[in-house]
């Protein structure tokens, strides 16, 4: 559905208006509301409907699960309907478990991204309002401003010193100029000056646009699959599927293996075939997509009950693997309330004309709303009656500076505020207390130490200057902000928070480094480093940063703990090189600049109160900009990881032995050691308790100090305790073959009850690297745990265990049994100890 038809950048705005049925007071709310029916949420990502069956299909789409279910279905044909039922139920069964957990999980996790959804500002019924940029629609008439994202495809409507960055649709890295207007002829997207797109971002600026298309009919959602920019494989992740890979070729290996030699041995070649696919799904730890999902989704409900919410699940493994963290001192290490001092004048004396002209700046300024200017605005309320706008310059990161054009009592002012570099050079008098001008070369030095001295004490230190305009102008262009008169400095103090060093101290003692990324000179930010306990730190400035090769910058950032008067695009730069030295580097970051920096991150942390643009590229959004919130956080991310390296574990023990024990007691069996539906259920018992795993307590050692994926590790783990496993899966062959003479039947049940139990018990060894009895496994597991003991031990006495091939059996073997698994038990916990033993000293 289009409301318009043809290049609507070749329209007056009169005429876009009204083809899409709107106008300069917005649409209606009933439209509106009709209109969102009609085009759908203002999204790239599917429908809520649509991604349920696209998770329900996943449960099904292993090749192993396939060939299972065309296997059963086979056999129903060639007449073993009751075998083909049972092998899908079980299928069903697993399948469905993993698909609701999952989904569970995930509208969880929906939830909690709405706490920090982002907003748009649109004009509906003629008045403005904020609502979520997910409800905009084509027609909207929305208001633009520095740091907000671009909620649709939008025609300039009218624009002031409009700046869009454009990078995430033409990969042009600098901003891009924006203005109202018509474009005649066929123009490429990045030659449109008078459009902005969804994806994009205003830099500085404002403007009033009117929204033609959103969602999958922008320019971002139709080639979205070429231009996405994702963020790169996180370490946990790359370990993963390199598991996959591991687990991949020994399941080739063993079912090729398997099925040869059971039709070498004249064993029935469908029950040989369905018995090595079974095997398959056993070596296969089909839960652990849903265990990932599970521990990530109960792991970010955790964080929000500590403030910090979770955009990107799997940013929480690299949270728990972060070790340096870079984050500017604003709100941080400081209080984030930024309050104003003074203004002096040139001589360093208190001045009344360079506060109210500091306040007519502040008062006026419409483009972005900051910190500074509130503080100036909170200061004191002079009386603004007899003062009148006509025209401003809004602040941008090149210029430094915002100007306001003033008229009043005081004549016809441009009035200008900002960096003290920037307003110094341009102004070329400097007006002292008594009011006469003198040219700036005779005080310049002077004004330089003052700037020094102020800072060296702590002080955010800004310029004010002022140009007097004899005819009043309706419009000010850049090029009048210069030789303008030199007022005063504006002094502004942001103190350190009272419990920042034992936030520092906490980190310390997590394993996390803190490495201050600042704007501020660097007297300013030694001062606040001594201020915060940062013993003789290491201090970078900008200038030095840019002379620096990337290698030797890779060595210097490891041992730098200060970066200061940072321009925004060497963020980037400071984390790659922290990153190539070896480091998972989370940033936190709120500013309109900060959005490359948080791709680049390992892990991007950005808070509530930050623009758009910087909360969009975040992984993790703090609802409070505290870094002690940040702690909790890293603790609850560690868990979380832990957590899914014990299912890991778990599986890789008694799985790993239960499979090499049925491969190799196919060479000495003239029948199947388990049929393939007994395969199947001995899987979905185990997968019981670990599917409880997320709720598991998890021991202050995991916790201490960050940890990441070791697939050798692992690979150790596997073959130790799956070793382990097989030697007494062949000790319970030999009791039920040498001792109890059993048939097929006996053997089988007797097979699967020790299997299960061992499989289920061995969970509490596994899952800590202390003794089992030293580390309290939470309460969902042990009831679990032995909740599935209890199952296995009747099932043979059940109802169904006919159904299931199995058969009871003799009360003794119980006792044997009993005998067998705490044997079991005991060698592995002697055996964990020795191999974590012989781990830590390598």
């Amino acid at each position: 559905m289009n409301l318009t038809t043809g290049p609507y950048y070749q329209y007056t705005e009169q005429a876009l208006l009204e083809q899409l049925a709107s106008s300069a007071n917005g649409l209606s709310s009933e439209e509106a509301a009709t209109r969102l029916k009609n085009f759908g949420a203002n999204r790239l990502g599917t429908s809520d409907q649509h991604s349920k069956w696209r998770l329900l299909i996943n449960q099904f789409k292993s090749p192993i699960t396939i060939l299972l279910c065309l296997s059963a279905i086979l056999s129903a044909f060639l007449g073993e309907a009751a075998d083909a039922i049972i092998l899908l139920v079980i299928l069903l069964t697993s399948s469905l478990l993993g698909f609701f957990q999952e989904q569970s999980a995930t509208d969880a996790v929906k939830k909690l991204l709405a706490m920090v959804s982002i907003d748009t500002r649109v004009i509906r019924d003629g008045t403005e309002l904020s609502i979520p940029i997910e409800e905009t629609v084509p027609g909207d008439i929305t208001l633009l401003s520095a740091g907000d994202l671009v909620p649709g495809d939008c025609r300039i409507l009218e624009s002031k010193d409009l700046f869009a960055n454009e990078a995430a649709l033409t990969g042009e890295t600098f901003p891009t100029e924006k203005n109202g207007g018509l474009l005649p002829g066929e123009k490429r997207i990045s030659e449109r000056s008078n459009c902005v797109f969804m994806g994009t971002h205003i830099v500085s600026g404002q403007a009033k646009a009117v929204i033609v298309q959103t969602g999958k009919r922008a320019e971002l959602g139709s080639i979205s699959e070429h231009l996405r920019h994702l963020k790169p494989e996180t370490e946990f992740e790359k370990g993963i599927r390199q598991f996959g890979y591991l687990l991949m070729e020994i399941t080739l290996v063993l079912v090729i293996l398997i099925f040869s030699i059971n039709i070498f041995l004249h064993k029935p070649v469908l029950d040989s075939f369905l018995f090595s696919l079974a095997i398959a799904v056993g070596l296969t730890p089909q839960l652990l997509p849903a265990i990932i999902s599970i521990n990530l989704s109960r792991g970010a409900s955790q964080m929000a009950l500590q403030k910090v919410i979770v955009k990107r699940l799997s940013a929480i493994e690299n949270l728990g693997s972060m070790d340096v963290l870079c984050s500017d001192k604003t709100g941080t290490l400081t209080e984030g309330e930024i309050v104003f001092y003074k203004a002096v004048d040139a001589d360093g004396t208190e001045n009344e004309k360079a506060f109210r002209m500091a306040y007519l700046n502040a008062f006026f300024e419409s483009g972005f709303h900051n910190p500074i200017d509130q503080a100036i605005r909170n200061h004191a309320k002079p009386d603004m009656v007899q003062y009148r706008k006509s025209d401003e310059l809004p602040y941008d990161f090149n210029r430094k500076c915002l100007s306001v054009l003033v008229g009043g009592p005081d004549g016809n002012n441009i009035i200008t505020k900002g960096a003290f570099e920037s307003i110094l050079s341009r102004c070329n008098r400097v007006e002292k207390k008594e009011g006469n001008l003198v040219p700036m070369a005779e005080v310049k030095e002077s004004l330089i130490k003052q700037f020094t001295a102020f800072s060296g004490e702590g002080y955010r230190v800004l310029g004010i200057a002022y140009k007097p305009i004899e005819k009043e102008f309706e419009k000010i262009t850049k090029e009048q902000e210069n030789e303008l008169i030199f007022l005063g400095l504006l002094l502004f103090s942001d103190p350190p928070k009272k419990d920042v060093k034992q936030t520092l101290d906490a980190f310390s003692k997590l394993g996390i480094t803190l490495k201050i990324i600042t704007g501020d000179n660097l007297l300013v930010a030694a001062h606040v480093g001594k201020q915060v306990g940062l013993k003789d730190p290491v201090i970078m400035s900008g200038d030095q940063l840019r002379e620096m090769s990337a290698e030797a910058l890779m060595r210097q950032v490891v041992v730098t703990d200060i970066f200061a008067a940072v321009e925004p695009n060497q963020k980037e730069r400071i984390l790659i090189a922290l990153k190539r030295a070896g480091h998972v580097v989370g940033f936190l970051g709120d500013g309109i600049n900060d959005a490359p920096a948080l791709h680049v991150a390992d892990v991007g942390i950005s808070v509530q109160g930050a623009v758009d643009v910087a909360k969009e590229a975040a992984d993790i959004v703090l609802l409070g900009k505290d870094l002690s919130v940040l702690i909790n956080g890293v603790k609850e991310g560690r868990k979380t990881f832990a957590n899914t390296l014990k299912y890991i574990f778990m599986a890789t023990s008694a799985n790993f032995g239960n499979m090499f024990s049925m491969a190799g007691s196919s060479l000495f069996l003239s029948f199947l050691p388990l049929l393939p539906k007994q395969v199947l259920l001995t899987n979905l018992l185990t997968d019981i308790p670990e599917m409880t795993i997320a709720t598991d307590s998890v021991d202050e050692s995991m916790i201490v100090k960050p940890r990441r994926m070791n697939l050798k590790f692992i690979k150790k783990f596997m073959i130790v305790f799956g070793i382990i496993s097989s030697v007494f899966d062949y000790l319970t062959f030999a009791l039920l073959l040498f001792w109890f003479h059993a048939g097929e039947k006996e053997f089988r049940t007797g097979w699967l009850v020790e299997s299960v139990i061992s499989a289920a018990l061995i969970v509490l060894i596994v899952r800590t690297s202390r003794r089992f009895y030293e580390s309290k496994p939470g309460k969902y597991l042990l009831i679990a745990t032995v909740s599935v003991v209890v199952i296995t031990i009747f099932l043979p006495f059940s109802p169904v265990a006919g159904l299931l091939g199995l058969t009871p059996l003799p009360l003794r073997y119980y006792g044997s049994l009993s005998i067998i698994i705490l044997m079991y038990l005991i060698s592995a916990e002697m055996a964990k100890r020795i191999f974590y033993r012989s781990v830590h000293t390598q």
